[in-house]
């Protein structure tokens, strides 16, 4: 999943990583033989049957496109490799636009444990929400177990399931260690997306992995999202949501939806807090 796993207590490590490996192997769109790339590969000619757990993701990214306006949508993936953030120029535009009619949630269909991608060239990524999910089921995992006092850190996402926990939130190009201040979580999830992780700049322009699947460029006007929820899923696939919506229309969004509070920091380092979100200096 692009990242290291940090799980306490360490003895629990074994089982958080068999959960994200179950996940990883179902739901990555770069394993040759997952069920995600078999239905990629089967796009616009057939659906492909796939398991319960695959499908039950991709129905739940469906529903947060259609939430988000498709700010959030997993057909992105049409767009992989348009975009070389190890690179130090621009894809032609006219590159970009001939992708853009295959960026479209509402071309996935999902039925009897099948999904099909109703045009050639489409692809499904889970990269904005796999992480999410992996967390959901391993929290689940744990706490079958027994064990019911634990965090795991997954990049920008932290889980912590019952004693409270400090989180700081990274100043966006500060040092890793360099924080705007500090929230505290029990039993939810915090989910930060930056502009700051993988990107290049060109002519002064930062130009980052954060692509706006309406446009296929990459989002404008801020700088990271935090996003604070109950479910990790959510709060994974949220905090992209919402740095493509952006300030205004973003922190519209999170007011009208329950259980979900957010953290924006916009292009000139001003921070919005929704009316739920407690932040520490």
């Amino acid at each position: 999943m692009g990242t290291t796993i940090y799980v306490q207590p360490s003895t629990a490590t074994s089982i958080v990583q068999k959960v994200f490996e179950r996940v990883d192997e179902q739901m990555s769109e770069w394993k040759e033989d997952s069920p995600l790339t078999k239905v990629n590969m089967q796009a616009g000619k057939s659906s492909v049957p796939c398991p319960i757990e695959l499908c039950s993701a991709v129905e739940l990214a469906l529903s947060i496109a259609e939430q988000t306006d498709g700010a959030f949508d997993p057909t992105w993936a049409a767009l992989w490799n348009v975009w070389d953030f190890k690179a130090t120029s621009l894809p032609e535009a006219t590159l970009i636009s001939s992708r853009l009619h295959l960026v479209n949630w509402k071309h996935v269909v999902v039925e009897q444990n099948t999904i099909y991608l109703t045009k050639v060239g489409m692809a499904i990524g889970l990269g904005g929400i796999a992480k999410g999910i992996a967390l959901n089921q391993a929290r689940d995992t744990l706490l079958h177990e027994g064990i019911t006092d634990f965090m795991i850190v997954a990049g920008g996402q932290v889980l912590a399931q019952g004693a409270t926990r400090r989180i700081g939130i990274r100043k966006p190009d500060g040092i890793p260690s360099e924080f705007i201040g500090v929230v505290e979580i029990t039993n939810a999830c915090i989910s930060t997306s930056g502009d700051y992780e993988k990107y290049f700049e060109v002519d002064g322009i930062r130009y980052h992995h954060i692509i706006d699947p309406r446009t296929g460029f990459p989002a404008s006007g801020v700088r990271s999202v935090t996003v604070l929820a109950k479910d990790a899923a959510v709060a994974d696939a949220l905090s992209t949501a919402l740095f493509v919506l952006g300030v205004e229309t973003g922190m519209e969004f999170v007011e009208n939806t329950e259980r979900v509070e957010a953290l924006f920091i916009d292009r000139t380092s001003l921070v919005h807090k929704s009316s739920g979100f407690n932040l520490d200096k």
